[in-house]
């Protein structure tokens, strides 16, 4: 029995506390917290099962397989984009299916992205950002819309972001995108290309981009960025306008920030 001093009319009192009681009521509540963490993970668990049993009677035709109808990971990714709802979730899964079998994103590989990657338009950063996020380096001022092939282009943005996605550490789930925008001009505009990264990260790859900064943007690029802005739906919002030195101070420590941002 522990005391506890209390003041009433006459002056202090010595009230006693049940340290029994308290402490059972301690334990009751972090039993109930656990339980409630144990019920939704069984509740989730449930959910995959029914999107993959889904999957498998009315989408049999669908690869199998990893990222395939019966990956439980990227069921369960989609699962908790879609708000849990099952029937949204294997609505938009399908369609992610889909267009990767489609894409042919399982045959992309360095060689054979290898021609465009070496105009060194982006690359996915080798260290970490200080949050412990991949980190995939843009430079729009290598980019010639008017020269470069698109199907090109796009083979490449997909393979970075898968890249960047499989340096994803354990407990970690998006990524940060830096668009280093010295440089650019109006040659290097091509809003069709911006639409479809901004598209594949919405529809094949949801949730996984955590963060988008526009560095050093020049006063040639806000006009471009008013129209792009309206198409890129919800990550819009996922932009910050920022300076190099801003991305070297709050992104990166001496040893790991990337090389065009150094000097």
């Amino acid at each position: 029995m522990a005391l506890r001093t209390c003041h009433g009319i006459g002056g202090p009192l010595i009230a006693p506390i049940n340290l029994t009681k308290t402490t059972s009521r301690i334990r009751n509540r972090q039993l109930s917290v656990r339980n409630c963490s144990l019920d939704q993970s069984q509740s989730h668990k449930q959910l995959v099962s029914e999107v993959k049993s889904k999957l498998e009677k009315e989408y049999s035709s669908l690869p199998a397989g990893k990222n395939g109808r019966d990956d439980e990971d990227m069921i369960l990714w989609f699962l908790k984009d879609r708000k849990f709802s099952v029937e949204a979730a294997i609505a938009k899964l399908t369609r992610a299916i889909k267009w990767r079998q489609e894409f042919g994103v399982s045959k992309l590989t360095e060689e054979s992205v290898k021609n465009v990657a070496d105009t060194g338009k982006a690359y996915v950063h080798d260290f970490l950002d200080i949050y412990g996020r991949p980190v995939l380096v843009v430079v729009p001022s290598k980019h010639l819309p008017d020269v470069d092939d698109p199907v090109e282009n796009e083979k490449l943005c997909v393979f970075l972001v898968e890249k960047a996605l499989a340096k994803l550490p354990d407990g970690k789930e998006e990524i940060l995108g830096v668009f280093d925008l010295r440089g650019f001009g109006i040659e290097n505009a091509d809003l069709k290309f911006l639409t479809f990264v901004f598209d594949v990260f919405y529809y094949y790859y949801p949730s996984r981009l955590g963060e988008v900064l526009f560095v050093d943007a020049p006063f040639v690029f806000k006009p471009f960025w008013q129209l792009a802005k309206p198409l890129l739906k919800s990550y819009a919002s996922l932009v910050r306008f920022c300076s190099v030195d801003a991305v070297r101070k709050g992104y990166f420590t001496e040893e790991t920030i990337p090389a065009n941002f150094r000097n």
